[in-house]
């Protein structure tokens, strides 16, 4: 049937190639819910606090029709490279509606008897069971790794965004809480990232209440009446509300004076740090010209200009690589949400790297020093993303980017579909370090490649029910109405046909995490797994778990699920799953 089998195509293509988003790790609720969240860019936000002696405005940004033009997305003539999700993620809304309607002509009763399939998947191998590789797990894991769940419970020890509680240390206690902190689910705020990074920074114990985003989620009617307008960060503080980002920081660093000051106290420095906010709005202002709007020499050479005075206001600063010196302040946390997600777009859509490994060279050494300065605070390895998770999230809060001819390697590198080099997938083992000079490794978290992909298993094994009903919405249906986050779909129907061959690859793609892809008696279960996936199934079951993983691997975020390291990990070894599923 012709119209099935375009309809089918459509629905596979707007599958596969999935767009940005997230893995939902942390509750079963927060993989039903709607499991995003709000950020503020574009609301009008200002300051004006007496007691600090800094004024900032910060612009409201609507973008006009101009602004939201996208260029057309890349992909890969491999097949492997063929389930991943072009590089532009608006398409990918357009591409979900094309899915929900396809899908019902596609939703039949599967054609084959899932259960015999289930059952032969189990009697196939001598496989782990869950719990088998939560004792492995275990078994390879330091003491503060084993500690990460009870920890992120008890909200002591390093920070996670998973914590619902941060008390730092036992010598905190609940009651000691004065500051609720409402932010978004998916850690795609900029502005709540300003609040997030001074909160750990002063270590002010803080309460968590995580809120949906409107382009992938409806906000509480409780959280609505808290802040009508609904934009976040917001923040209560002694029973007081705060609902805009520099109030809420001004506010702490007030309310908190035994705590780490961030704000210098000397007159000049404060008329310094005044300079460098207003010089942030002007940095911000010209990256969204050159982002959301035309490709001209002229909007680009504006941002360049404005990023060579930041490069300069770095230089010129004495006794560190801080703004102000040696020591953090809140004009670095100013800066911190837009300097990286500016690293991570403007190679992404412009072709144009500011972020660099160590001895690279670049046009922006200092900008460059700052990064590794802000890359020692744990404060910024709890709130850092990365290029994808960013470049993913920042068309549905803006309207659109718009990219250029020389961005196309590099958005594929950071896509997972090809090198820089072209000579094979990017997030295909093994990895190259520094995804071949795109992207700087995280190497200032001090973990090895085993620590990462230990990270990984923890969080898949952790909720891997949870985990693979998520995955299994790949193959299902797609909700409607359709948000404007590509792919972001709290109303979606999982596919119930693929949840035990989904389930028992990411036992497998766990198993090899821990032993390594190079064990052969994991490589042999996940050929003999393709196998029957394929013989039993037929080709449209492996392509509906090729589907699954795909939606997976394309939705893990940074920093919510898992740390860059970690992620880089479990995309790999996903897409070594289904390499081998390919070609059965």
């Amino acid at each position: 049937n012709p119209l099935r089998l375009q309809a089918s195509a459509m629905a596979n293509r707007a599958t596969t190639r999935s767009a940005r988003g997230f893995l939902l790790v942390i509750t079963t609720a927060a993989l039903t819910a709607q499991a995003f969240s709000n950020s503020d860019i574009g609301q009008r936000r200002s300051i004006s606090n007496p007691h600090s002696g800094i004024q900032t405005q910060c612009q409201p940004w609507r973008p006009s029709s101009q602004n939201q033009r996208i260029a057309r997305g890349y992909s890969s003539s491999s097949p492997l490279n063929q389930t991943r999700r072009p590089g532009n993620p608006i398409t990918g809304l357009f591409s979900d509606m094309a899915s929900s309607i396809s899908s019902s002509l596609s939703s039949g009763k599967p054609s084959f008897n899932v259960d015999v399939l289930d059952q032969k998947l189990n009697a196939a191998v001598d496989q782990a069971s869950w719990e088998d590789i939560r004792t492995k797990l275990e078994g390879q894991q330091t003491e503060e790794e084993k500690a990460f769940r009870s920890n992120v419970e008890k909200g002591i020890g390093k920070a996670s965004p998973l914590n619902k509680v941060r008390l730092f240390d036992e010598s905190n206690s609940e009651s000691d809480i004065r500051v609720t902190f409402f932010r978004d689910h998916a850690s795609w705020c900029p502005y709540c990232q300003k609040v997030w990074l001074t909160l750990e920074e002063k270590r002010i114990p803080y309460r968590i209440e995580k809120v949906n985003m409107r382009c992938y989620g409806d906000k509480t009617r409780e959280f609505m009446n808290l802040q009508p307008s609904g934009a976040i960060p917001v923040a209560k503080i002694d029973g007081e509300t705060y609902n805009q980002s520099n109030d809420i920081i001004f506010a702490l660093e007030e309310k908190f004076p035994n705590h780490k000051k961030l704000l210098p106290e000397d007159p000049m420095m404060r008329q310094d740090a005044q300079q460098l906010f207003r010089l942030e709005r002007a940095l911000f202002s010209s990256w969204m010209y050159w982002l959301t709007g035309s490709n001209s020499p002229r909007t680009k050479l504006a941002f360049v200009d404005t990023l060579t005075e930041v490069e300069r206001a770095l230089e010129s600063s004495s006794g560190g690589d801080f703004f102000l010196g040696k020591d953090v302040s809140l004009v670095d946390f100013m800066f911190t949400p837009f300097l990286e997600r500016m690293a991570a777009s403007m190679i992404y859509f412009k072709g144009y790297p500011i972020r660099v490994a160590k001895g690279e060279k670049t046009d922006f050494p200092a900008v460059n020093r700052w990064f590794d300065a802000m890359e020692t605070l744990d404060s910024y390895h709890l709130t850092k993303g990365d290029f994808y998770s960013h470049c993913w999230d920042l068309p549905p809060q803006l309207g659109g980017c718009t990219y250029d001819t020389p961005s196309e390697p590099y958005t594929k590198a950071i896509n997972g579909e090809r090198t820089l080099d072209g000579a094979r997938g990017s997030w295909d083992l093994p990895l190259e370090p520094h995804n071949q000079g795109v992207e700087p490794d995280w190497d200032f978290l001090g973990q090895d490649e085993g620590a990462a992909k230990r990270e990984a298993v923890e969080r898949l094994s952790f909720n891997h029910n949870a985990i693979v009903g998520f995955a299994a919405r790949g193959a299902g249906k797609r909700g409607m109405p359709p948000f404007s986050a590509p792919l972001s779909d709290p109303n979606a129907v999982p596919a119930e046909s693929v949840i035990g061959s989904v389930d028992t690859t990411l036992k497998l793609v766990s198993t090899a995490m821990l032993e390594g892809v190079d064990n052969q008696k994991t490589t042999a279960e996940m050929k003999a797994i393709a196998n029957l996936i394929k013989a039993e199934g037929g080709d449209e079951h492996r392509d509906n778990v090729i589907d699954s993983l795909a939606y997976l691997r394309d939705r893990i975020g940074v920093p919510r699920d898992m740390r860059l390291p970690a992620a880089r990990q479990l995309r790999a070894h996903l897409n070594w799953s289904i390499g081998i599923i390919l070609e059965a």
